[in-house]
């Protein structure tokens, strides 16, 4: 009897807590063994062949249930079946991208959209989607696809670029398509790129800068988190540029990325477990929160898939570690159910343990899965002699966290699609495992949850994983499709802005992992045909779903990690310098206080209040003086009182609440504008004020009468103009001509005889004339000269145009 499914129209039960095809262990029936207890009563003769038959019963029905699934042969097309629905799921999003959106980084499905991050285009869509096209035997597709790339993708113009993301992304996406096809142009490409990306490991730690110009190569820290660049995003280029270093020989990448690392493990995390921030400057981490999810994820991926791509023994060490201090620090598990989940430690280990879990999360129930065999199925890895009890650990943790991203998306009842973010209950008298915030409710169509079920379902060979990822696809083909509001009713899939309402409300976006991903992983979870080049045993995906090669490398680690005789010397040479530098700061407190005492005493004594006293009243002898003068000073007219009552003559200056000062020179200056200083227009102390005074009033008197001289024959000059002005209207009326709209002078005459009296009104008022009064005349005479120029060409212009019109 056959436990899968007959139809291929066949619908999962979102309601049941499994597919309603799969069944794990058979379950005990109460009712058989409540008759087996009354016929051990009944007969206890026959209380030995009872128990033998039992026994029996149960072996042959678990033997059953072990017989793999997938070896039917009905079963067999029933997955190719469901494989074929991916692949059509796929290329309906690629030929709406293609019609509409052709080669542009960003893509909306719902108004069929497209555009670039840049001022060029990056192929962030084309690049990513490469592998799945030849993965999914796409051919004219992927013709299409490596033309643009081999025309059109180019990487040189000025643009900041994400380090970590064109690395995973575009860099990834060359080289799986190199590894896959063996067509050179896609590994040009990627040597072109990864040059430009070298820029950013140029910091004084070799700690990559959040981003990198493709131009001039320089990299830049991020605008944000006070420069530092993201732990999982300088940890999570390694598998790319290694396998770079290996195709070219150029051991550059190799020691940039093994360099990352070294300085990362410096810093001894407390049981593997890193803050999410590193400072490029100083190779330090920043912060104390700690997390499995955003900017602290794919560290722990690449630790594992470091040592299986190139066997290096201190990336296992490094995974390990981190898995102990995972399950120690990091897990926690619901109520009711006792769902396994992974929190995050908002202020580092020792400071509580936060129940919130991104989706980002659930790759690492492949991840474990992957540890505990290291890329071999269970049965094989079983029979090793390196299987021990923790690797069954990791591979029994990994099957919980499996189970629980599932969930996330099965007891979501609305659409069954998981939202970004869950929040696990632990309290006892609430009746669900988690709640979603309203924040967090939306899908981006990512990828980790099939993809930690790919892995189980390839290293444990139970299909519950295919039934829970066929769910799942369901799921995201009926509720993110669209057919309208766009250009055609063609038909699409975009991301969810709430997963919690049926129909859910739309986001217009389509992520290009979506294509390169998700979609991917699906269809190798429902694929029994894939050749070598995709099977765990030969490569590692980059933490955007590129296949990558495992390989043996002549280039070597080139650090070790220290021992913990040497990290505890070093801690304590730390903590000793720490003690003495506290121990100084304290002495230098003590220092200042004490001096600081000393003067309050001294200040205090009857000598030094008798020499503050002395020194006030000599202070204050110039001040008198000043008032003295000031009061004898005769009153000016014709606006001196004015000039009286500005700044830079200190004559009332009444506003002022401070008293004037006299320096070491002698100068005049205000203790209450401390950016002021005495220059050679003040006011000398040397010479009465009464006299200063009256020069000033005698340059002003002269300033006035040749400005008043020169404003009148500004006017005269006006008036005649004006009078042109009216002869050249009436002839230009008498010719039937319009006026020019431009004349050869671009202001009118008018307007510059305002603004020269403007000019001279601002002479006039300027008080400091000390020492500027005959430049300022002479100047005003040129302009006067200039002007009378002016008129003389402006009456020359209007002649010849009154000539031309004759």
């Amino acid at each position: 009897m056959s436990l899968k499914p007959k139809s291929n129209t066949w619908k999962p039960n979102t309601d049941s807590a499994l597919p309603l095809y799969y069944k794990d262990k058979l379950q005990k029936d109460s009712t058989v063994i409540d008759k087996l207890k009354r016929a051990i009563i009944r007969n206890r003769a026959m209380l030995g062949k009872s128990f033998i038959l039992s026994i029996v019963v149960y072996l042959v029905l678990y033997l059953y249930s072990l017989i793999p699934s997938n070896s039917n042969p009905e079963g067999e097309v029933i997955w190719a079946d469901r494989k074929n629905e991916v692949k059509q799921v796929f290329l309906q999003s690629w030929q709406d991208y293609t019609a509409h959106g052709w080669g542009k980084d960003v893509y909306k499905p719902v108004s069929q959209t497209g555009s670039n991050m840049g001022p060029e285009p990056l192929g962030w869509i084309i690049v990513d989607s490469l592998d799945t096209l030849m993965l999914m035997g796409c051919k004219e597709e992927l013709k299409e696809a490596r033309s643009w790339v081999e025309y059109e993708l180019n990487y040189d113009f000025d643009y900041d670029v994400n380090t970590f993301e064109t690395t995973i992304r575009m860099l990834g996406g060359l080289l799986s398509a190199y590894y896959i096809s063996e067509d050179d142009i896609y590994l040009e490409k990627a040597v072109h790129l990864g040059n430009k990306i070298m820029g950013a490991f140029d910091s004084p730690t070799g700690i990559p800068y959040a981003s990198v110009n493709l131009k001039t190569g320089k990299g830049k820290k991020s605008h944000t988190d006070r420069g530092a660049s993201s732990t999982a995003e300088v940890s999570t280029l390694q598998l790319e540029f290694k396998y770079l270093a290996k195709l070219t020989g150029e051991s550059l990448y190799w020691e940039k990325v093994e360099k990352v690392m070294e300085v990362l493990d410096s810093n001894h995390p407390t049981d593997g477990l890193v803050p999410i921030f590193v400072n490029p400057q100083s190779g330090s981490y920043q912060g104390n929160l700690i997390r499995l999810g955003s900017r602290g994820d794919s560290y722990y991926e690449y630790l594992l898939k470091q040592y299986i791509q190139t066997n290096e023994s201190i990336y296992l060490d490094m995974y390990l570690e981190a898995f102990k201090g995972i399950k120690k620090h990091l897990y926690g598990s619901s109520y009711p159910n006792g769902l396994s989940y992974l929190g995050e430690l908002d202020h580092g280990i020792g400071g509580g343990l936060s129940n919130k879990m991104d989706h980002l999360v659930c790759f690492i129930g492949g991840l474990f899965a992957l540890g505990a065999t290291e890329g071999l199925d269970v049965q094989t890895a079983k029979s090793l002699p390196t299987w021990n009890s923790f690797k069954q650990e990791q591979l029994r943790l990994g099957e919980e966290m499996a189970y629980t991203c599932y969930k996330m998306y099965h007891d979501v009842r609305a659409t069954g699609l998981s939202p970004e973010i869950v929040v696990f209950n632990t309290d006892p008298k609430v009746l669900k495992d988690f709640t979603i915030k309203p924040l967090d409710k939306h899908n981006l169509q990512r990828p980790e949850t099939v993809e930690s079920l790919y892995y189980l379902y390839k290293l444990t060979g139970d299909v519950k994983y295919r039934e829970w990822g066929y769910e799942i696809f369901q799921n995201f083909v009926k509720h993110t499709l669209v057919t309208s509001g766009g250009k055609d009713s063609k038909p699409r899939y975009t991301s969810l802005d709430d997963v919690t309402i049926d129909p859910p409300k739309k986001k217009d976006n389509m992520e290009s992992f979506w294509l390169a991903e998700t979609l991917k992983y699906l269809y190798l979870l429902f694929d029994d045909e894939t050749d070598s080049k995709w099977e765990l045993s030969n490569v590692v995906f980059n933490t955007e779903a590129h296949p990558l090669p495992i390989f043996q490398s002549d280039f070597k680690t080139g650090w070790a990690r220290e021992t913990p005789e040497v990290i505890a010397a070093k801690k304590q040479r730390a903590l000793q310098q720490q003690k003495e530098k506290e121990k100084a700061s304290q002495e230098q407190k003590a220092k200042d206080k004490a001096s600081q005492e000393q003067k309050v005493k001294e200040k205090s004594s009857p000598e030094q209040k008798e020499k503050v006293k002395e020194e006030t009243a000599r202070q204050s002898e110039p001040e008198l003086k000043l008032e003295s003068e000031h009061k004898s000073a005769p009153k000016l007219n014709n606006g001196l009182d004015e000039l009286e009552d500005t700044e830079d003559i200190d004559v009332k200056a009444p506003h002022r609440t401070a008293k004037l000062k006299v320096d070491k020179n002698g100068d005049v200056y205000d203790p209450s504008m401390p950016h002021e200083v005495p220059v050679e227009a003040k006011v000398p102390v040397s010479k009465p004020l009464n006299e200063q005074v009256l020069e000033l009033e005698n340059d002003l008197r002269m300033v006035q009468d040749e400005t008043h001289e020169i404003i009148d024959d500004i006017q005269e000059a006006k008036i005649a103009n004006s009078k042109n002005n009216e002869k050249v209207a009436e002839d230009l009326k008498k010719s039937g001509e319009l006026p020019l709209a431009k004349q050869p002078v671009a202001v009118p005459l008018d307007e510059q005889l305002e603004k020269i009296l403007e000019e001279k009104e601002n002479v006039v008022a300027e008080p400091d004339l000390t020492s500027q009064t005959e430049l300022e005349l002479q100047a005003a005479l040129a302009a006067e000269a200039e002007t009378l120029e002016k008129i003389q060409q402006v009456e020359e212009n209007l002649g010849v145009l009154e000539g031309d019109s004759v």
